[in-house]
């Protein structure tokens, strides 16, 4: 005799839709290289929440959600090949999202299963379509007051920076740094090339810039090719340095432009930007020009 409530049944069902609606939102996105976007990052951990929230279980509902988020992130680490790093940087997002489902779900006894499908769907779509991104361009930017005459800045610049001599920022720790500069020189046509570590998954790469604009008080880079480790999350558009002389030294400013490729944006967007702009900071010391306070 079969003494499951039809409730119950229900439940799984529904609960089964939601898991399949994920499994394939999983795929497709891996298959259309769309890994990148928030239907990642939003749409599915919702998904799974929602689906942890309406399993007619007797457990605590986080403490499910906590665990599916945990196994998900790991499986993505593994098949997606990302690094420690990556996984660090999104699991904030993608357990606040979670535990958030659950909560709402939970609160109210299960009345907006329906209503939170949509939302999922909604939420997680920005970068889908590739067209419908929020502010992908990004501009951070770095400023130092040297305490050197502006006539001494192209030198130090011209001779490229030296990884070496500058502490890396705490922000940048664990991060994807270069390992060294080579290439030298501010005359257009001159060539950086910024060589990265690499990881378990293979090497770092390389970023090639080039000296696009030449003026007395500024130098304008353009990126030629970035095969760098750091592509996965951003491409880097150019980069320019100016200084002007200001009392008792000569203020210098590195801004960097680029644009960022994770989605949403209300989270990388903000985490890019903090990244960037101490990694100006960084560079501007590995020239010789650290701020003189």
């Amino acid at each position: 005799m079969d003494t499951e409530e039809p409730g119950a049944r229900g439940s799984y069902v529904l609960v089964g839709l939601v898991i399949t609606l994920a499994v394939v939102a999983f795929v497709l996105a891996v298959s259309t290289g769309r890994v990148d976007t928030a239907i990642l990052f939003v749409g599915l951990p919702t998904l799974l929440a929602l689906a942890v929230a309406m399993s007619p279980s007797r457990g605590s509902p986080h403490l499910m959600t906590f665990k599916g988020i945990t196994i998900a992130l790991l499986m993505a680490a593994v098949f997606l090949h990302e690094g420690a790093i990556c996984v660090l940087l999104a699991a904030p997002l993608v357990y606040a999202v979670g535990h958030a489902i659950t909560a709402i779900v939970t609160f109210t006894r299960r009345r907006l299963h329906l209503a939170v499908v949509p939302l999922a769907l909604l939420l997680g779509a920005e970068g889908v379509v590739p067209s419908w991104r929020m502010d992908p361009h990004h501009e951070v930017s770095a400023t130092h007051v040297v305490a050197a005459a502006p006539g001494d800045i192209a030198a130090r610049v011209a001779a490229g920076p030296r990884l070496d001599a500058a502490p890396r920022p705490w922000l940048l720790t664990g991060m994807p740094v270069p390992r060294h500069v080579g290439g030298a020189g501010i005359d257009p046509g001159d060539q950086w090339v910024f060589h990265f570590h690499g990881d378990a998954h293979g090497p770092g790469g390389v970023l090639v810039t080039e000296v696009a604009e030449r003026t007395p008080d500024s130098v304008r880079f353009r990126v030629v090719s970035d095969s760098s480790i750091t592509a996965r999350w951003l491409h880097w558009q150019e980069g320019t340095l100016r200084w002007h002389a200001v009392e008792g030294g000569t203020e210098v400013t590195l801004r960097l432009a680029f644009t960022r490729r994770l989605d949403p944006s209300w989270y990388f967007g903000p985490l890019d930007e903090l990244f960037t702009d101490a990694a100006a900071g960084y560079l501007l010391d590995a020239l010789g020009l650290p701020d003189r306070s």
